[in-house]
């Protein structure tokens, strides 16, 4: 280990003209290097699937703060990698040797509610933003984990328990301020930097650091919603597909057939039996939501039903810290959910050997797709399911084995044309970031990109190189 301005750095050398020091005065956030007593903890929650060491940690507390470390970056050379929540499936929110900027400190949010608008910073998660709204009878849709970060992914989309009725997460998205690559502070809106606030709404971050976002409220209180879980049989899946997408819009799901886990609420002797647990949400008339996943209840006798009138904010399932699995994962949109392909589902799931299998399906539709595709950055708006192949499993060298049966499985699940989710790719190559985007839209983002960041900076990510001259 040696010693670079008065910093010990281990094995990755930091430039020699970079003051520790200087730099600790210039941030009023905090900087954390390997000599710091907790820099093994902060290093190792960047990413909850990935431990990674940087050079340096910069935990920004206002976007002059992520200015500097922007600049720092690009006159270093230094690889820069930004984390907001940790959800990052192919481990970009963390670095080897480079930078990591740690949004988690910016936490500030300011709720309108006459204007049913908010700014929140990148730093806040799904459920710390989804709760202090709650209080004003309002929400904005995220996706369907609390812990979740707002700043990937608000960028990349944000399909979640709302889509349906509001639209992706984007399609609330009023305006942002981004640090783009020359450590600039831009304001950017339907407006102001058309190009840039388009790029950023379906994009990831390629584009910069959205350090702020603001966000259009919807007025959500008491929903119809909860857990009901339903035995797994190809019969029962595909109409519950068929029921999802033949509801109104007001009604979203997301519905995942797996082993059933060892809950209290859940009858013993079917803990470790292949079912379908079904996370659902209606925003409207309480009385009308009860009608509306009547028809659901008469798919099969319910193993669990949980569904009921509820706040908002209990949609999302308590998320033991502690429990921090690696994850193998495959996804991609389909048209079609019928019983040939929950058959080829269950088949590969009795044939897994990890400790939990998933697969996950979203019926998509509603507000999210009378959206025009080339309105943003996300193009999938005709797209009609996701579908999403999950294994997790604590022994890391077991990796190639989990990752070979999501390959598989998703292969086996023959239909669509490829297209993905950026938020739901793993590590997995440039074709498959291709498969994110139509070739238009591709076209589009890497000639802004060439515009706001020309020497890639901004890398760690589902990356779009910049177009060349």
């Amino acid at each position: 280990m040696s010693r670079v301005n008065g910093s010990f750095i281990g094995t990755h050398a930091l430039p020699q003209n970079l003051s520790i020091s200087q730099l600790r005065a210039d941030v009023k956030g905090r900087v954390v290097t390997p000599e710091d007593a907790d820099y093994d903890a902060v290093r190792i929650g960047l990413s909850r699937d990935v431990v990674r060491r940087p050079a340096l940690i910069v935990r920004p507390v206002d976007a002059f703060d992520v200015s500097q470390v922007v600049s720092l970056a690009r006159e270093t050379g230094m690889e820069l990698a930004i984390r907001s929540g940790g959800h990052s499936l192919a481990g970009f929110s963390t670095s080897e040797g480079g930078i990591v900027l740690d949004l988690s400190l910016m936490k500030g949010l300011e709720i309108n509610v006459e204007e049913r608008t908010a700014w929140a910073e990148a730093g806040l998660t799904a459920g710390e933003y989804t709760l202090a709204a709650a209080k004003y009878g309002l929400a904005t849709g995220f996706g369907d984990a609390a812990s979740v970060g707002l700043g990937g992914l608000t960028t990349g989309g944000g399909i979640g328990y709302l889509v349906r009725k509001y639209g992706l997460t984007i399609d609330n998205l009023l305006a942002a301020r981004v640090v783009t690559a020359d450590g600039e502070i831009r304001y950017t809106d339907a407006e102001t930097h058309p190009d840039l606030f388009w790029a950023i709404r379906g994009g990831g971050g390629n584009f910069g650091v959205v350090t702020h976002f603001k966000f259009r409220l919807h007025e959500v209180d008491t929903i119809v919603g909860g857990m009901l879980i339903l035995p797994a049989t190809p019969e029962v899946i595909s109409s519950f597909a068929a029921e999802a997408e033949a509801a109104p819009d007001e009604l979203s799901t997301i519905a995942n057939i797996m082993p059933a886990p060892p809950m209290p609420f859940i009858p013993a002797e079917y803990h470790g039996q292949i079912v379908v647990l079904a996370m659902m949400v209606y925003t409207g008339n309480v009385d009308e939501g009860l009608r509306v996943v009547a028809p659901f209840r008469k798919l099969a006798e319910p193993i669990v039903d949980m569904i009921g009138p509820m706040p908002y904010p209990q949609i999302y399932l308590p998320e033991d810290p502690n429990y921090q699995p690696a994850a193998a994962v495959r996804s991609k949109f389909i048209d079609n959910l019928d019983e040939r392909a929950a058959q080829v589902m269950l088949d590969h799931l009795h044939a897994s050997t990890a400790p939990m299998s998933i697969v996950q399906f979203r019926v998509l539709g509603g507000a999210m797709a009378r959206v025009p595709a080339d309105a943003t950055a996300f193009a999938h708006r005709s797209s009609r399911i996701m579908v999403t192949f999950i294994v997790e499993y604590i022994n890391r060298d077991e990796a190639a084995i989990h990752n070979a049966w999501v390959a598989g499985a998703m292969a086996d699940l023959a239909q669509g044309d490829g297209s993905v989710y950026v938020n739901f790719l793993a590590d997995e190559g440039e074709a498959r970031v291709r498969d994110a985007y139509p070739n238009v839209t591709w076209e589009q983002m890497a000639a802004i990109k060439a515009k706001y960041d020309p020497t890639n900076l901004f890398h760690r990510n589902q990356n779009i190189a910049p177009k060349a001259e």
